[in-house]
């Protein structure tokens, strides 16, 4: 994949994230640093911290239960071992930290 494809799959990606965010009534903070990085803060304090990852193209998530590597396979963004999807599973990870539904897919 060419870097410029890349970076619009992953920048959408990140976008579709944050609005997801916005529409939830979880307690939640979403705010985007430098890089590509978005974090976003739950009411306990806890984070999961998104990156673009240009030089594999991935998306890496860091969340309380650990971290994920996310790879396009031509149509959405898949764990590079689990194979799941990275909507559904920031769906599953955010909801685990915020202790309440939140759907990001």
């Amino acid at each position: 994949m060419e870097e410029r494809e890349y970076q619009g799959l992953a920048d959408a990606a990140l976008n579709r994230i944050e609005a997801r965010l916005e529409q939830t009534t979880a307690d939640v903070d979403c705010e985007r640093a430098g890089g590509g990085i978005l974090e976003i803060e739950f009411e306990n304090g806890s984070k999961i911290v998104i990156n673009k990852q240009a030089a594999v193209q991935e998306i890496w998530v860091a969340a309380r239960s650990g971290g994920f590597h996310y790879r396009w396979d031509g149509s959405r963004w898949l764990d590079t071992r689990s194979g799941e999807e990275l909507f559904a599973a920031l769906s599953r990870l955010a909801s685990e930290q915020a202790g309440e539904p939140v759907s990001l897919d």
